[in-house]
């Protein structure tokens, strides 16, 4: 299948270097590769994007009666952050880029407004020095979201990375936050278990099977039966749907998932210039990590594709996906109308895949 969602960074190397952890559980929480990742990024590891996230709020003293405004058509990752920390998300709209808009930003600032995230949508740059200068003259801090983007310089106070299973880089979970005093509240964390650690190593292995078996509906059936056996995690819980936190956030990153990483840093260059040779065949000379795209008719054309071999994203079907938490309806219409009719089409595929994924559309 051609894929931007079912683990499209992990190759053959990868997963042997997956299985070899496996068998060496004694490296699997501590070791030199988190320290690697760390003065890579300059900043402290967490064991996801929404952990590191949270970290910066800790670090900001950002918690109860306080708001983050944060855009609509996003994860929900990013609201439960803000709630788990004890403030309240205040949704704003976004423009044609699919990121926050500074004119409604300004619309939603309150004597109650502490923070304002600003997210680089699919990769696609942010209007961020609008946002600093509306949040300088408040004294607001603004913290970058570069989950889907490792192209961009940092202007913010503060930002975050994500190594989720689908992101630019991954190591199935993991994150790092850049910013002041983060080491003081990752020290106070603890290590996720050895069975949350084995979950994740055990992922690509698992995919080095479903993949090859998806097109033919057995790959399905694999994916949800070890997920429903608790070998593979799932990449947002059951309970952060409704707006809970799982147990296992926040915590440190564990060694097993650095060495990981640090697998695909190396391959970074390429990935940014794969990505940025297919996204020119779509029509943009920008390395996104999935091409959006308007249409009327989103659930038949991602329907039709898939009888084809092409699985498109649906980031984000849902104005806050997969369920909008705290988000009330009719607040934020441009990301309503986005939610609606997007699609994504996968960047780090081979022209000859994109070629294919021109022809289907």
């Amino acid at each position: 299948m051609i894929s931007c969602s079912l683990s499209p960074n992990t190759e053959a190397d990868d997963v042997w270097l997956a299985l070899r952890i496996l068998f060496s559980p004694w490296i699997w929480k501590r070791g030199r590769a988190v320290h690697k990742v760390e003065k890579r990024f300059g900043g402290v590891s967490f064991n996801s994007g929404r952990s590191a996230l949270l970290a910066i709020f800790k670090a900001f003293d950002i918690g109860k009666d306080d708001e983050v405004i944060i855009q609509a058509f996003t994860c929900v990752a990013v609201p439960n952050s803000v709630r788990w920390s004890g403030a309240k998300p205040i949704y704003a709209d976004i423009d044609e880029t699919f990121n926050i808009n500074p004119s409604d930003v300004v619309n939603k600032i309150t004597p109650q407004t502490r923070a304002i995230i600003v997210q680089h949508t699919f990769g696609i740059p942010a209007d961020i020095d609008a946002i600093l200068t509306i949040a300088k003259k408040r004294n607001i801090k603004v913290i970058e979201d570069f989950a889907h983007t490792m192209s961009l310089p940092m202007k913010g106070d503060a930002a975050f990375f994500s190594f989720g299973r689908d992101k630019v880089l991954s190591s199935v979970f993991g994150g790092v936050a850049i910013g002041p005093n983060l080491k003081l509240y990752q020290k106070r964390l603890e290590y996720p278990s050895m069975f949350w650690i084995f979950q994740q190593l055990f992922h690509p292995v698992a995919f080095s099977v479903i993949m090859p078996l998806y097109e033919l509906g057995l790959g399905k059936i694999l994916l949800v039966l070890l997920q429903k056996l608790h070998l593979l995690s799932f990449p947002v819980y059951p309970e952060e749907k409704q707006g809970g936190q799982p147990s296992v956030f926040p915590a440190k990153y564990p060694n097993a998932l650095a060495i990981l990483l640090l697998k695909q840093l190396k391959k970074l260059d390429r990935f940014t210039t794969q990505r940025r040779e297919i996204c020119r065949m779509y029509g943009v000379d920008k390395p996104y990590l999935r091409f959006p795209k308007l249409v009327d008719d989103p659930e038949k054309i991602i329907a039709k594709a898939k009888k084809q071999g092409i699985l498109l994203g649906n980031w984000y079907h849902h104005v806050v996906d997969p369920v909008a938490v705290g988000y009330k309806t009719g607040s934020c219409p441009k990301a309503e109308e986005a939610a609606k009719r997007i699609i994504n089409l996968p960047t780090r595929i081979s022209t000859r895949d994109a070629k294919q994924v021109l022809n289907a559309l």
